[in-house]
């Protein structure tokens, strides 16, 4: 493989950067009365020609889901394409894996809750290696054994860590085993991936610890929350964090509240979770802490824009203000189809 010129490849993202919607099109968008009116909106910027080609089969909240996923899809396989046989490509590829994983787990979640087809395939986003047909037969898989056999009989890796802990799914009939298992295989290899000395390594391994300290704090607050057996903890978190070790993560697990564990992050960059409403402890709603965690994960991705200019720094930049983009339109897009209130659309969304 030859060495990428970032110089190239980065001009041509920045070209992309520019594209996306800034603070004052999502200030309009949630202006907008309705659906329909979001959409004559959205067809005044880059995603003109995905909702075009959308609109003729699909109407709505669904044309806006289809126009922003094959949108998403079609500017990460340009990224693909300006690395593709340069070393640098499996940075990227391992960049975007994170995309497989969520979209194999949204599939199982679906399949184990016997929701429809077309439900979960509107939460999903191809951005990885698993294209979108790929993830339309696995999505008409009938239950989650049909699922994993199937990532097994094309020989997809991440089968292995499913595979091995299905039996014991099976037992208990609880998910969070199989989306421990993933998120664990994913991470370990992903780590070892990149676990050399050069810019490139660095810069991608830095991201990966982040998320595994954002899991990890997910998890921890989950088996607070559902009561599960402190020793059972190890199981349940992942080895690798940035700033939370193993050890960390049991004591704050050991302090049995909520309250504890929030305030065993004082002196980490977590603390903010601390400023969440009373009320959000004493009710034990998890969902308020985990969109805070995904908010700075988001922002910790964006913030590689500020990177090398001539490093891997900046598709990685672009890759998370994307989906950031993508993500706020869906959200306004939904909560638009529900009458959700300004003030709580506001509250859902990530301004970066």
């Amino acid at each position: 493989m030859i060495r990428v010129e970032y110089d190239y490849v980065n001009a041509r993202v920045k070209g992309m950067k520019s594209r996306l919607l800034d603070r004052t099109v999502f200030e309009t968008l949630i202006l907008k009365p309705d659906i329909d009116a979001i959409i004559t909106e959205l067809s005044t910027t880059a995603y003109k020609e995905e909702l075009e080609k959308a609109s003729v089969q699909y109407a709505g909240i669904s044309c806006i889901e289809v126009a922003t996923r094959r949108d998403f899809t079609r500017a990460f396989r340009n990224i693909f394409k300006l690395m593709r046989g340069d070393e640098s490509e499996r940075y990227i590829r391992i960049v975007l894996g994170r995309w497989d994983i969520q979209n194999i787990k949204t599939i199982l979640r679906g399949k184990n809750i016997h929701v429809t087809a077309t439900e979960i395939h509107e939460c999903l986003i191809p951005a990885g290696e698993l294209d979108e047909t790929t993830l339309i037969e696995l999505v008409k898989q009938p239950d989650v054994k049909a699922v994993i056999d199937l990532l097994a009989t094309w020989g997809i890796d991440y089968a292995k860590p499913l595979t091995r802990n299905f039996r014991e799914f099976s037992e208990k009939r609880d998910l969070a085993i199989l989306e421990y298992a993933i998120d664990r295989y994913y991470f370990e290899s992903a780590l070892d991936a990149v676990s050399g000395d050069a810019e490139e390594d660095q810069i991608v391994r830095e991201i990966l610890m982040t998320e595994i300290d954002v899991t990890n704090i997910k998890n921890v607050l989950r088996i607070i929350r559902d009561r599960i057996d402190p020793e059972e903890a190890p199981h349940y978190l992942i080895e690798g964090g940035i700033t939370l070790d193993v050890t960390k993560l049991q004591t704050m697990i050991k302090t049995g509240t909520l309250e504890g564990a929030i305030k065993q992050l004082d002196n980490t960059p977590y603390n903010f979770l601390a400023k969440v409403p009373d009320e959000v402890f004493k009710s034990k709603k998890i969902s308020v802490f985990e969109k805070d965690l995904d908010r700075y994960l988001i922002r910790q991705g964006i913030s590689r824009f500020l990177g090398d200019p001539l490093s891997i720094a900046i598709p990685i930049g672009y890759i998370w203000a994307k989906f950031n983009e993508v993500t706020n339109i869906r959200i306004i897009a939904r909560c638009k189809t529900a009458d959700v209130p300004e003030k709580e659309l506001r509250g859902e969304l990530v301004y970066v």
